[in-house]
């Protein structure tokens, strides 16, 4: 059963809810409230967010948009459309133009990634042309349009906000694994995917991703590689959990002025629930260096969830506040 699931249906009770779940795959439930008033779920989505800013903030590039005309340091990008797209925006940011947009006015290497998909899918850095029409006509034949942004060192980090208080904050560490002097790449990958898996996070590796093994001919290594012990070898760029990646939780370790920096996108934006990732240098220090990736207007928990009870507690906590938001508010279904 879903990590959302479960946990509405294990809270609820405690507030007098009513919870239906669909019988088949446990992935979409109805709530009604002692008071009547009723909501719905999917998966990790909850109608705690109004419908507009939900969309704007799904949508990478508004997003960015409008967090730029708030005055918060956002990535520096563009965005670039299908030849079909193009034609009916009357557009000239085709594949062509996003190339000449990496090369000569960001310059390489450069993220590419799509316009509106999620859980870090196809999103690449690129080093060159080749692999940026490589990544960008793979990522045009599955949405009509793409962003080309500069590329950000630093840490990457989540933070979860619901109303105004930070309930979760970990940083995304991209899938990697170490090395034990005498096993494969891929019997550690295997081996990872399996801890995964045991820990509640389900099957989240996919061995036969492009990026993976782009990044390790980068590297000159091959999934039969051996690598020396304790060496720690990088399969992915993208720190998505759900791409593999590990999760290191700061939550009671965030500096007051990343808190208040989240607290106050999240308001910008008008959500009342949101994750924030941000490129930082160390979100336990005052703010110096930081630049926002995106805004996430349903946060999924499940691989946070995973890392310790310390970790379902806070999500159970979140939910909770969630669940009574939702119950104190006459939401409309």
């Amino acid at each position: 059963m879903p990590l959302v699931t479960s946990i509405i249906q294990k809270i609820a009770p405690q507030i007098g809810a009513i919870v239906v779940v669909d019988p088949e795959y446990a992935f979409v439930g109805h709530i009604t409230f002692k008071n009547g008033n009723k909501a719905c779920f999917s998966n990790s989505k909850l109608n705690i967010n109004g419908f507009g800013s939900a969309e704007i903030a799904k949508d990478k590039a508004y997003s960015n948009f409008f967090l730029k005309h708030f005055g918060y340091k956002v990535t520096e990008g563009k965005t670039f459309f299908s030849n079909k797209l193009c034609a009916k925006l009357s557009s000239e940011r085709n594949i062509d133009a996003g190339f000449k947009f990496a090369k000569e006015e960001l310059g390489f290497p450069v993220i590419v990634k799509p316009i509106n998909l999620s859980q870090g899918k196809f999103v690449a850095k690129v080093y060159n042309k080749t692999e940026y029409y490589q990544v960008a006509k793979k990522i045009l034949r599955i949405t009509p349009g793409f962003i080309v942004e500069r590329f950000y060192l630093g840490n990457d980090y989540r933070i979860v906000v619901i109303d105004d208080e930070v309930s979760a904050v970990y940083q995304r560490i991209p899938l990697c694994v170490l090395g034990d002097g005498k096993s494969t790449i891929l019997e550690l990958l295997q081996r990872k995917e399996q801890c995964c898996i045991a820990n509640g996070r389900k099957k989240i590796i996919d061995f036969n991703d492009f990026r993976i093994k782009r990044k390790l001919q980068r590297q000159k290594l091959k999934f039969d590689s051996v690598i020396p012990e304790n060496k720690t070898v990088y399969l992915l760029d993208n720190a998505n959990l759900s791409s593999g990646g590990d999760g290191v939780d700061v939550t009671e370790n965030i500096h007051p002025d990343f808190k208040k920096l989240a607290i106050n996108v999240t308001k910008d934006m008008g959500l009342r629930l949101a994750g924030l990732d941000i490129i930082a240098d160390d979100i336990t220090m005052p703010m110096n260096n930081y630049v926002i990736i995106e805004v996430n207007g349903s946060p999924s928990l499940t691989h946070y969830a995973a890392i310790g009870e310390a970790q379902v507690k806070r999500v159970e906590d979140l939910y909770f506040k969630i669940l009574k938001a939702l119950e104190n508010e006459q939401i409309c279904i």
